[in-house]
């Protein structure tokens, strides 16, 4: 793991709500510093677009067994890159919606945390300044995963072979 992470970040037992403002560090290091705390969990992002890098992570993480399941709901208008990128995203997480989002949320959740994650950066590497608050607070989760569920439900279709019957002029 990224020792910056651990400048940037509190352990959530600790601290159970903080924030941060850093270009050191990604959202795979963010997802990473959480899972370790928190053990084997259920993983939901958000996200307008995702990177070849990002899904990389992820599949690290679920061949530690940091993730249990794993869905992922991404941009329409990002749905080109997320074409192109379609058979290793199938390959990491067990879910893939598109929908108009253009939210940045991580939900992590197992049988003892609820972890909540608001950010600003999506799923690439913009050696930018990102910020983003944690918070272990379940109502915070409750709330977020709600919205997400209904989401999912009302506006977005899910990809389940989508791309697979597309043809190279589409």
């Amino acid at each position: 793991m990224n020792r910056i992470i651990n400048e940037v970040l509190k352990p959530l037992s600790r601290c159970p709500l903080q924030s941060y403002l850093d270009n050191r560090i990604q959202l795979f290091d963010v997802l990473e510093k959480i899972l370790v705390e928190t053990g084997p969990a259920d993983v939901y992002i958000t996200t307008f677009s995702t990177s070849e890098e990002f899904l990389r992570k992820i599949f690290h993480f679920r061949k530690k067994g940091f993730i249990r399941h794993a869905t992922m709901v991404t941009d329409l208008k990002a749905s080109k890159k997320t074409k192109n990128l379609y058979h290793f995203i199938s390959n990491v997480f067990d879910d893939v919606y598109l929908g108009e989002n253009h939210s940045k949320i991580i939900l992590i959740s197992n049988e003892k945390w609820h972890v909540a994650v608001c950010t600003s950066q999506n799923q690439t590497r913009g050696n930018r300044t990102e910020g983003g608050i944690i918070t272990t607070d379940k109502k915070v989760f409750d709330i977020f995963y709600r919205a997400l569920s209904d989401f999912i439900s009302t506006k977005t279709i899910q990809l389940n072979g989508l791309f697979t019957t597309t043809n190279r002029t589409d």
